[in-house]
């Protein structure tokens, strides 16, 4: 099986390929030109501990793409010297999995060097090919690193996941990405220090910007734009934000996913949403995709929206957001955009209500301001004779054997009695909600005077 190479080889300098892409060449080669992370690698923090004592457990580095999580397990194996062997989930199965126990097992016997085991995007791996690990990351034959974009709490296997340390990689600030980005045009054996360039005031933070914690695109992008603007008379490369433009052959760039141009945009979609008109709704959900935004975090707003502004007004908005949702990760670009316009005129032009938004705000303050008191015994489980004894479920009056499948009975702790948090507005299915609700506060009303 082809494996990928140790990070560097000891001939004097570092070798790398000319040839690869600038930030696969400035990858760090120690953990002090690492840059982020420093919840996880600074000073006396976790993981630079075991790193450095040699003590690596196998663990899932979980955070978006760009900050780090292949260049981290490279510069443990080459601060711990493992062996590293590193193979993608897209490509790889349980056969290569197999093959790599045994070639870490014949290294450990004849060199005594462990192996490190990097598997990226390790969350598109099956069960199956999980639970192949298992036996193999438990005896130690193997240290797994599995690097994934996506909650592994829902991606990686439970008994995999307890065998496994979860560090969460956060996005690089702009201020981390500015200064890869002036290491690499400073760097002339690995970066672009070989040329003389001149760039426009502001625009390395504006890349900056624009990469959303991304060193990788940052680092393309910086890349493409230097290798394609010519050098002029006097040997000058003069990086311009008209050059960006047409290197990018689109605006995107203009657009700050961290920044006010970013809520700017989310902001109008969501209020033209609630004020009910789907033509600018559409418009602003277009602007956003063609700008670049990640339009599952669009989605995941609408999903937001769904249960905000609409609610029970139509029950079915919430139902329709998530399978937008679904429909788009299933699907991907460019077709799965119509999926989320689908959702956003349904969103549009459904009936509105804040009722249960409102509702949960009262019992969020509740709870913090008021005495969280027990549970009534009534409405306790018995499981065991002992609690039985002590009154558990006792007097409890199971509404299924009353007319209407209702009995009037109390359900909120004594110094919350009468209290109402859910009041339905006149919208929609919420109408119906309503009635319902005031059809049952009559039955306990007449029969509070029996």
């Amino acid at each position: 099986m082809k494996r990928q190479r140790d990070l560097f080889e000891k001939k004097g300098e570092e070798s790398f390929r000319k040839e690869a892409p600038l930030a696969d060449r400035l990858r760090p080669r120690t953990l002090e030109e690492f840059v982020g992370q420093d919840h996880l690698l600074g000073p006396g923090k976790v993981l630079r501990q075991v790193i450095e004592s040699d003590h690596i457990p196998s663990m899932i580095l979980w955070g978006p793409p760009g900050s780090g999580k292949t260049t981290l397990a490279m510069l443990i194996a080459a601060v711990t010297q493992a062996q590293f062997i590193a193979f993608s989930a897209v490509l790889s199965g349980v056969k290569e999995i197999k093959e790599v126990v045994a070639e870490a097992n014949e290294i450990w016997r004849y060199q005594k060097r462990k192996t490190i085991l990097f598997v990226d995007e390790i969350h598109r791996f099956n069960k199956a090919q999980q639970d192949a690990f298992l036996p193999h990351v438990e005896k130690g034959t193997i240290i797994l690193i599995g690097a994934t974009t996506e909650n592994p709490s829902f991606e990686v296997i439970s008994p995999l996941l307890s065998r496994a340390k979860v560090f969460t990689l956060r996005a690089l600030t702009e201020k981390e990405i500015e200064l890869i980005l002036n290491r690499a045009l400073n760097d002339k054996q690995r970066g672009l220090g070989e040329y003389v360039v001149e760039i426009e005031n502001g625009l390395i933070q504006r890349i900056s910007r624009m990469v959303n914690g991304d060193a990788r695109i940052a680092l393309n992008t910086l890349e493409m734009i230097v290798l394609t603007t010519s050098a002029n008379q006097n040997g000058i490369r003069k990086i311009t934000t008209q050059g960006l433009e047409e290197v990018l052959q689109r605006r995107s760039f203009l657009y700050d996913k961290s920044g006010e141009e970013h809520y700017n945009l989310i902001s109008a979609f969501h209020k033209s949403l609630r004020g009910s008109d789907p033509d600018a709704a559409l418009y602003w959900l277009g602007r956003m995709i063609e700008a670049g935004e990640d339009p599952l975090y669009i989605a995941r707003r609408m999903i937001r929206f769904a249960s905000e502004d609409v609610g029970n007004a139509d029950p079915q908005a919430l139902t329709i957001a998530v399978s937008a949702m679904q429909a788009f990760h299933f699907v991907g670009l460019p077709e799965g955009t119509l999926a989320l316009a689908q959702a956003t005129v349904y969103l549009a032009t459904a009936p509105k209500s804040n009722a249960l938004y409102l509702a949960m705000q009262g019992v969020e303050r509740d709870v913090r301001e008021l005495e969280n008191m027990p549970v009534p015994l009534h409405l306790r489980n018995a499981p065991t004779s002992l609690m039985n004894d002590l009154g558990y479920g006792k007097d409890y009056k199971y509404p299924h054997d009353y007319p209407d499948h209702f009995i009037d009975e109390e359900y909120l702790p004594d110094n919350l009695r009468g209290k109402t948090y859910y009041h339905p507005s006149d919208q929609g299915f919420e109408k119906e909600v309503k009635r319902r609700l005031e059809y049952w506060k009559e039955k306990k009303r007449k029969k509070s005077l029996q």
